[in-house]
């Protein structure tokens, strides 16, 4: 793939490292690039890196209307070396074609969203924010641009990737158990529907659900199958559980779940983390009735921007409360939450092929 480089003058741009004074938070901030890429006439083309700023978009944009538009999220670290490593960039590339294929939207070559990806870091490496803790998180996203309003797939896409200079995405980070609501209310997906891609309206529709959420106190919701039965996700992360033998338990990936890269590289990690994680179907009975007799004893949620987040207690929509263990963050949590972020950071060796370095090229 032939980038073309549109940067902005030398003069614009950060000469040196970015060490701001403040926690950036998550998500808030922006590097000086985009990296853009067009569908038309059945192909991808025209690879180029442009300073960040608005689109030309048509009215008519089928995104606009109809929703057809996916998204990723990853991270990428400074190592003591002083380079900055993706971490399983190319699953998150293999994820973003499955979300394609649910959304009726064309692959984009895994490699060619990895080189697209690095180019754009390589450029904009200064803004690493030089801070504990930090990232540069990393948004890929496909929206939908022909210029229609009957319904249909869009003949014509735009891919994007920007950067965002971010630290913690819960300020208190992992020292701190969230709550989260056992809703029977709302539903995150169905089977048969989007709920195992990263699709903008799913986010969109779980707004409603997270302002009922606030209102009982808690972060997010812990949404259960359209029978309320079972347990599925929490929020914008996958579930799981600990039982007293150390155990971890993460649902059962269906058509309704969206498959954690945290969840599934944590279950790759078992034998490091010296216990056994497995998937299995999760009964909200059994498992309300496992917190209160003792045998699950930490629980919370994986996912890309949290790493992992401990849920100190669960509250349902009558007002009931259920307190895991003490309702503290507790030893296992954080042993997972150290080992994998250790790994991101270069501390501890990651498995083959999990890292990878950002090469210097653009000048």
């Amino acid at each position: 793939m032939e980038i073309t480089y549109n940067l902005k003058s030398a003069s614009e741009r950060r000469t040196e490292p970015f060490k701001p004074d403040e926690n950036v938070g998550f998500g808030n901030l922006r590097t000086e690039h985009m990296f853009l890429m067009d569908y038309r006439d059945g192909e991808w083309r025209d690879p180029r890196i442009m300073p960040y700023g608005p689109f030309e978009m048509a009215p008519g944009a089928m995104a606009l209307h109809y929703g057809q538009s996916i998204f990723e999220g990853a991270k990428a670290f400074m190592h003591e070396d002083g380079e900055i490593y993706t971490f399983r960039i190319n699953k998150n590339a293999e994820r973003m074609n499955r979300s394609a294929d649910i959304l009726c939207i064309p692959h984009l070559d895994e490699q060619m969203q990895i080189d697209a990806i690095n180019a754009l870091i390589d450029v904009d490496r200064l803004w690493f924010p030089m801070q504990q803790g930090a990232c540069l998180y990393i948004r890929p996203f496909i929206f939908a641009t022909e210029d229609r309003l009957s319904i249909g797939a869009s003949k014509s896409y735009t891919f994007c990737v920007v950067l965002s200079p971010s630290g913690a995405y819960y300020a208190a980070g992992v020292n701190k158990g969230i709550r989260l609501l056992i809703s029977k209310t709302f539903h995150r997906a169905v089977s048969g529907g989007t709920g195992a891609s990263k699709a903008a309206g799913n986010y969109a529709a779980s707004l409603r659900a997270g302002q009922a959420a606030a209102e009982f106190g808690a972060s997010q919701v812990l949404y259960l199958d359209a029978n309320n039965q079972q347990i599925e996700e929490a929020g914008a992360m996958n579930h799981f559980h600990i039982l007293k033998d150390g155990t971890v338990i993460i649902p059962t990936f269906t058509d309704t779940i969206l498959k954690s890269i945290t969840s599934q590289s944590i279950m790759e990690l078992g034998e490091q983390l010296g216990c056994e994680v497995r998937q299995e179907t999760i009964m909200l009975d059994q498992f309300i009735a496992d917190i209160e007799s003792g045998e699950i004893i930490e629980a919370g949620g994986f996912g890309t921007a949290a790493v992992v987040s401990a849920v100190g207690s669960y509250i349902f929509e009558d007002g009931r409360v259920v307190t895991v263990g003490n309702g503290e963050v507790g030893e296992h949590v954080q042993r997972i939450y150290k080992l994998y972020t250790d790994m991101q950071k270069g501390y501890v060796q990651a498995p083959e092929g999990w890292l990878q370095k950002v090469e210097r090229i653009a000048s």
